[in-house]
């Protein structure tokens, strides 16, 4: 899908980051990438990240919230937002002839929000039901509370949600004050995906991202701890009528040069295909589960690999028996040539038809130049996991899965 010639990006005179992919079509995916998240609040500032993700959109200095919802909305476009522990994402789908519309109103709404104290109110209950939502899906808010168990006393392991109580104290200079530190030039990068010259990308974004003020926030506090942390295994009485796993570590961080192999043996061992390892054994061959799955995240200096399960109550012991025993035989005996160049064709096919969904492409590109500043083509992917041998999935097994934490709720 890259084409170099096709293919923009740039710093404006502030700082501000921008980059544009042509692809022909008719739709146009664009929006702001903020170097901003969970892990970025003060300790008094619980859930502030996500909060203003969400008074985003209740009205500007020029705009209310009636306009700022229908503005695209009248032309079949879609405005939408996510925080994350380490960015906020504001972006936009439009027809391409509705593209300068679309870059005006996230513009206005990143950079000249008001936050009225009258929707803080109406939001903070939305957002307290998306709170109690989570509490009622424990296969949801296990990644959660497990994140804060592995990532304790760091600012990765606070909830994005955040804290209820606090929620209902914040008022509107809260808001400007958090977005003042943090919403400045120098963390965001504006993105585009679609079927406009970037000569026309790069005037527009000139017009309405060039005169936004220079400022330059304080760099973010990196991580330095070890993977070789402590394990923890934590019970918890939930009255559920299933038992709720979870089995983790810390990992990788983003700028590591493991983290591919680890995104490999990841993939083996629980992504999304039914032939993967931990799906085998404990599903198909045991009977033991309906889904089971394992995740890698990597963050800016740090990361997690987790393993998720849900079981009957008398099957729980066996199930977390049958992972160990897989993670072991990864851990012990390199994977035979014929099954890593499978793996290996396996996983890029999956990045390949990942990229024919535009928008997850385009988010995904977002977060590759905001974190990087370049964003590797199939064939550079390729190209790096041809170099990756048995023996090196095999140490990554064993620097990662030989000191996991267990999260369980019964």
């Amino acid at each position: 899908m890259k084409n170099i010639e096709e293919e923009i990006y740039k710093q404006l005179g502030n700082g501000l980051r921008f980059v544009h992919r042509y692809v022909p079509s008719p739709v146009t995916y664009l929006g702001m990438a903020i170097n901003v998240g969970t892990r970025d609040e003060n300790e008094d500032e619980s859930g502030m990240a996500h909060f203003i993700e969400h008074l985003l959109f209740k009205g500007t200095e020029s705009h209310k919230s009636s306009f700022i919802v229908s503005s695209l909305e009248s032309r079949g476009g879609e405005l939408n937002a996510y925080t994350t522990k380490e960015e906020t994402f504001v972006y936009a789908t439009t027809l391409k002839e509705d593209f300068e519309r679309a870059l005006s109103l996230i513009s206005d709404i990143v950079f000249h929000s008001v936050f009225p104290n009258n929707e803080i109110e109406k939001e903070v209950e939305v957002i307290v039901d998306e709170i109690n939502s989570y509490k009622d899906s424990p296969s949801e808010l296990i990644y959660d509370d497990f994140e804060s168990m592995i990532f304790k006393d760091s600012p990765l392991g606070r909830n994005i949600l955040g804290d209820e109580s606090r929620l209902r104290e914040y008022r509107t200079e809260d808001a400007l004050k958090f977005v003042a530190r943090n919403y400045t030039p120098d963390k965001i990068l504006f993105f585009s995906l679609g079927g406009i010259t970037p000569a026309k990308v790069e005037r527009l974004v000139e017009k309405y991202l060039g005169n936004i003020p220079s400022r330059v926030s304080s760099p973010r506090v990196q991580l330095s701890f070890p993977l070789s942390s402590q394990s923890e295994h934590v019970r918890i009485n939930k009255d559920l009528h299933q038992s709720h796993a979870m089995l983790g570590t810390r990992a990788y961080g983003y700028k590591n040069e493991k983290r591919l192999s680890l995104s490999l043996l990841n993939n083996i061992l629980g992504g999304p295909a039914m032939s993967s390892k931990l799906n085998l054994s404990l599903r198909e061959k045991n009977g033991l589960v309906y889904q089971v799955e394992s995740a890698y995240t990597s963050y800016s200096d740090d990361g997690i690999f987790s393993i998720y399960f849900a079981s009957d109550k008398e099957d729980l012991d066996r199930s977390i028996s049958l992972v160990r025993k897989e993670l072991i035989k990864l851990q012990n005996t390199p994977l035979s040539s014929i099954f890593l160049e499978r793996a290996k064709k396996q996983l890029l096919g999956q990045i390949a038809i990942g990229n024919e969904n535009r928008e997850s492409y385009a988010l995904a590109m977002a977060k590759s130049y905001l974190m990087s500043g370049r964003d590797m083509t199939l064939e550079e992917i390729r190209e790096k996991l041809d170099v990756i041998s048995s023996n090196d999935l095999q140490d990554v097994a064993n620097e990662i899965f030989g000191n996991l934490s267990e999260l369980i709720y019964d």
